[in-house]
C-alpha cells in the first residue's frame, strides 16, 4: 500500500520558465482589470426609493399631494399608511439578482502560485493577469482560464458544468477557472481573467439575464386600464360639476375621491401575500423560493427545460455493464483486476465506481496481490498495476481507453462488437487487460453511465398531463443524452450536434445535446420569443444564466450555490417531485390573485361610474375622500384575505389575459352598477335621504356589494361550490360588522336607520345570487382561467 501512496504522491518535474515581471503585470492589470467579477451594488436607500416609483405608488402619491394641498390631514395619513404597507411588502420580495454575482466572485477569491520576477510567489488570484505563468497541483482551484504548457491534470468541473465525469487535461488544453484539481500537477499560461473567463462569462450572462414577470405585466395592465377609465370619467364628472357651479374645493374633493376609487391599492400586496403563503406550504415539502414571484411564474410555464446530469440522472458515475471476453473470466474477475489498477483514495469517480461495484459482488478467489500501482497517465491513457498471483508469478494489469489497451492486448471480435454497442448507448467504456509482461490478454470491457433517477419517468409523465412539455438540455454527447431520454420515456426528435438554430421551439426537438452555457441561455430566450413560458432545471454554475432568464428557474438538490442563487426555486430533497408540487401550488395561488384581480376591476370601474351617476342624481358628490379611504381600508385590505382562500389549480398552464379580464369585468360591472344605482335611487327618491345620508348609504352599499362580488368571483363554478377559508369568512364578518356599526352609530359619517342597513344587507345577498348566474354566462364565453 505504501508503494501505491508513493506513486500517487510523486511530484512531477516541471520545466522552469521566465513568467512576467512585476512591471509587466502592473501594466497588464491596468489593461485587463483585476481577476474578479465586477460588482454592481444598489444602496439600501435606492432600493427603498425605487419601490415608490411604480404605477400604483404614483397614484397614491398624487392623491396624498392633492389632499395636503387642500388642507386635509386625516385622509393623507390613511393613504400614506397604505402606501408604506405596499412598499414594505415589495421590499420583502426583493429579488436576488446580485446574490449570484457575489457567489461567483467568491469562487475567484483564491490564492494562486505564479512566477513573477523569475521566482515562484503566492499571491491573491485577483492579481493575476493574462500572460502570467501559474502552477497547479492536487487540491487547488484553477484561479483563471489557464492553457497548460507542461504536466497533466484530472479536473473536477462539476461546479462549472454539473457533469459528473472529471476531465483529463494534458499540455495544450485549457483549464477553466473554478475547476478543482483532483490529480496531477501542471504549469500553464493565464489566457483569461475576471469576466473574460468561462466562469466570468457565465456571471455576465446572469447579470444581463432578465425576463419581465407575468405579475409585473398583470399589475401594469390593470393599472393602465383603470387609469384610462378613471381619466375619462373624471373629465366627465369635472365638466358636469362645473355645470352645476360647484366650488373649486368641492371639485378637487370629487377628483380625489375618484382617484382613490381607481387605485388598486391592495393588488401588489395580494400578489405578495398569496406567494408568501404558497412559499410556506412548499417549504414544508422541501421546496424553497428565492423570489416570491417565482410561484406565480410556476403557474404559467408550458415548457420545462431539464438539464440531464443531476436533474434527470443521479449525477453519480456507476458501472452500467461488464463484458468479459477472456476464457474462464467472469464479471467478478474483470472487476477485481480493474480494482487493482484503480486508486484507493476515492478522488477519481471512475476508480471509485469500479471499487464499489467490485466490493458489492462475490470476491474472486484467485485475486492477485498488489505490489505497485501507477496512476492514470494522460500520455498513455492507461493506469497500471503490478501484482503477484497465487503461484508467485508477476502480472501486469492495465486499465484505460480501449484503443490504448488494444496496443498491448488486441480486442477480439466480440469485444469490438460490445464496444460499438456501448458507444452507441452513450456509455463511457474502459478496457482491462492482464498477464505476464509481453504476453497480456484482454479480460473485458467496463461501461459506465450516470443512471436516471427513479422518479424521472413518472415526473415527466405527470408534467405532460399538466400541459407542460418537457425538453432535455444537456452538455453531454448526443448518444448519451438519447439513451437517458429513451430510458425516462422522453421520446421525440433529437437536435443534431452543433450550433442550435437561431429560431427553434420546444415542439421541434425533445432533446438538445452538446449544448454550451451560452446555448442554454439563448435556447430559453428562443422559446420565450415563440410565446412560451419556460421553466429551466439545472445544477451547475453554467446553468445560472439560463436559470435567471427563465420564468421559473429551478435549482435541484445537488445544485451549486451559484445555480441556487440564480434560480427562483430550489429543491432541497432528492428527486424532482417538488417541481410538480410547485406548479400545482403556483396554479392555486394564480387562481386566487386572478379572481381577486377580476373583483378589483369590477369593483373599481363600478365605483367610478356610481360616483358619476350619484353626482347626476343628487347634484352633489355621493362619497367623500375620507369615506373612500375608509372604504379602501375596510374593503380592499380585508379582501386580501382572498390570498389565503382555498383554490383549485387549473389542469393547464395559466396566463394573464388582461384584455379578457377587462372584457369580463364589463358585463359584471354593469350588473353591479345597475344594482348600486337602483339602491341609490331608492334611497334618494324612495326614502328621501339627504345628501349626507346618501353618502353614508353609498359607502355601505359599495362595501356590501364589494364583498358579495369577491365571494361570487372566487369560484369558477357556482357560488356554493366550495367553502371559503375560515380566515376569509372571519375577515368578511369583521368588515361588515365594523362598517354597519360605523354607519348606525354615525361615526365619521351621518347615521342610517337599522332598517335601511338590514334591507341593504338582504338586497345584497339577492344581488350575489343573481351576479353568480351572470358570472357563469361570462366565464363560458370568455376564457379567463
Amino acid at each position: 500500500m505504501s508503494d501505491t501512496v508513493a506513486a500517487e504522491a510523486a511530484p512531477v518535474a516541471l520545466p522552469e520558465a521566465e513568467g512576467l515581471s512585476s512591471a509587466e503585470a502592473a501594466r497588464l492589470r491596468l489593461q485587463f482589470g483585476p481577476n474578479a467579477i465586477p460588482e454592481r451594488k444598489v444602496g439600501p436607500v435606492q432600493r427603498v426609493l425605487r419601490h415608490f416609483w411604480t404605477p400604483v405608488p404614483w397614484m397614491l402619491e398624487a392623491t396624498i399631494v392633492l389632499q395636503l394641498a387642500i388642507g386635509e390631514r386625516i385622509e393623507p395619513v390613511m393613504v400614506a399608511s397604505l402606501l408604506i404597507v405596499n412598499v414594505a411588502l415589495g421590499l420583502f420580495q426583493e429579488g436576488r439578482a446580485e446574490a449570484a454575482l457575489a457567489l461567483l466572485k467568491q469562487r475567484l477569491a483564491l490564492k494562486a502560485r505564479a512566477r513573477r520576477d523569475r521566482s515562484w510567489v503566492e499571491l491573491p488570484a485577483a492579481e493575476l493577469v493574462p500572460g502570467d505563468l501559474v502552477q497547479m497541483s492536487l487540491g487547488t482551484v484553477v484561479p483563471a482560464d489557464v492553457r497548460l504548457n507542461a504536466g497533466s491534470l484530472l479536473l473536477d468541473q462539476s461546479m462549472l458544468t454539473g457533469e459528473s465525469i472529471p476531465a483529463e487535461l494534458a499540455s495544450g488544453a485549457t483549464a477553466f477557472a473554478g475547476s478543482l484539481v483532483r490529480r496531477g500537477e501542471a504549469t500553464g499560461e493565464v489566457v483569461g481573467t475576471g469576466s473574460h473567463t468561462y466562469f466570468g462569462r457565465a456571471a455576465e450572462l446572469v447579470r444581463v439575464a432578465h425576463v419581465e414577470s407575468s405579475e409585473q405585466r398583470a399589475v401594469l395592465g390593470v393599472v393602465r386600464n383603470l387609469t384610462i377609465v378613471n381619466f375619462a370619467l373624471v373629465v366627465a364628472m369635472v365638466a358636469y360639476a362645473h355645470m352645476l357651479a360647484l366650488t373649486g374645493a368641492q371639485i378637487i374633493r370629487l377628483v380625489l375621491t375618484a382617484l382613490l376609487a381607481a387605485v388598486p391599492v391592495a393588488l401588489p400586496a395580494t400578489f405578495t401575500l398569496a406567494a408568501t403563503l404558497g412559499a410556506k406550504a412548499l417549504a414544508l415539502r422541501g421546496v424553497l423560493l428565492t423570489r416570491l414571484s417565482a410561484l406565480h411564474e410556476a403557474a404559467t410555464i408550458d415548457v420545462l427545460c431539464a438539464d440531464k446530469t443531476g436533474t434527470l440522472t443521479e449525477n453519480a458515475l456507476t458501472v452500467a455493464e461488464v463484458h468479459a471476453v477472456a476464457d474462464g473470466c467472469g464479471e467478478a474477475k474483470v472487476l477485481a483486476a480493474a480494482a487493482l489498477a484503480s486508486s484507493v483514495d476515492g478522488r477519481d469517480p471512475i476508480d471509485a465506481a469500479i471499487r464499489s461495484r467490485a466490493a458489492s459482488g462475490p470476491a474472486s478467489p484467485d485475486t492477485p496481490a498488489l505490489r505497485r500501482f501507477t496512476p492514470f497517465d494522460p500520455g498513455t491513457k492507461m493506469a497500471e498495476a503490478l501484482a503477484i498471483d497465487r503461484t508467485g508469478a508477476e502480472l501486469r494489469i492495465v486499465k484505460g481507453a480501449p484503443a490504448a489497451v488494444a496496443a498491448v492486448a488486441p480486442l477480439t471480435e466480440t469485444a469490438s462488437a460490445a464496444l460499438e454497442r456501448f458507444t452507441a448507448a452513450g456509455y463511457r467504456t474502459l478496457a482491462v487487460a492482464a498477464g505476464p509482461p509481453g504476453a497480456m490478454r484482454l479480460l473485458g470491457l467496463i461501461a459506465f453511465s450516470d443512471p436516471p433517477r427513479a422518479d424521472s419517468a413518472a415526473l415527466l409523465a405527470e408534467l405532460t398531463a399538466l400541459g407542460v412539455r418537457p425538453v432535455m438540455v444537456s452538455g453531454d454527447a448526443v448518444a448519451t443524452a438519447a439513451t437517458v431520454a429513451h430510458a425516462i420515456g422522453l421520446d421525440g426528435a433529437i437536435c443534431p450536434s452543433g450550433k442550435i438554430p437561431d429560431s427553434v421551439g420546444p415542439e421541434d426537438y425533445a432533446v438538445y445535446a452538446g449544448v454550451f452555457p451560452e446555448d442554454k441561455f439563448r435556447l430559453v430566450r428562443s422559446f420565450q420569443r415563440r410565446g412560451h413560458a419556460v421553466g429551466m432545471c439545472g445544477d451547475g454554475a453554467n446553468d445560472a444564466p439560463a436559470l435567471r432568464q427563465a420564468q421559473m428557474g429551478i435549482a435541484v438538490s445537488t445544485a451549486t450555490d451559484v445555480a441556487k442563487a440564480a434560480a427562483g426555486v430550489v429543491l432541497t430533497g432528492a428527486g424532482l417531485g417538488g417541481i410538480v408540487a410547485c406548479i400545482r401550488e403556483g396554479r392555486s395561488a394564480f387562481q386566487r390573485v386572478l379572481t381577486y384581480t377580476l373583483s378589483i376591476l369590477v369593483n373599481k370601474c363600478a365605483t367610478l361610474v356610481v360616483l358619476g351617476v350619484g353626482l347626476v342624481m343628487t347634484g352633489h358628490a355621493v362619497l367623500t375622500p375620507l369615506l373612500q379611504a375608509l372604504s379602501m381600508l375596510t374593503g380592499d385590505i380585508v379582501m386580501m384575505s382572498r390570498a389565503a382562500d382555498r383554490a383549485r389549480p387549473s389542469p393547464y398552464p395559466n396566463a394573464w389575459r388582461i384584455r379578457n379580464l377587462t372584457l369580463a369585468a364589463v358585463p359584471l360591472g354593469l350588473f353591479k352598477l345597475a344594482y348600486c344605482v337602483g339602491m341609490l335611487a331608492i334611497g334618494w327618491y324612495g326614502f328621501g335621504l339627504g345628501t349626507d345620508q346618501m353618502r353614508t348609504l353609498t359607502f355601505v352599499l359599495l362595501v356590501y356589494a364589494g364583498q358579495a362580488n369577491v365571494y361570487v368571483l372566487r369560484e369558477r363554478g357556482r357560488l356554493w361550490s366550495s367553502r371559503p377559508a375560515t380566515v376569509m369568512l372571519l375577515a368578511t364578518g369583521a368588515d361588515i360588522a365594523i362598517v354597519s356599526l360605523l354607519a348606525f352609530a354615525g361615526i365619521l359619517m351621518v347615521p342610517l336607520p337599522a332598517a335601511i342597513l338590514e334591507t341593504l344587507l338582504l338586497a345584497t345577498a339577492a344581488f350575489a345570487l343573481a351576479l353568480d348566474q351572470v358570472k357563469i354566462l361570462v366565464r363560458g364565453y370568455l376564457r379567463i382561467d
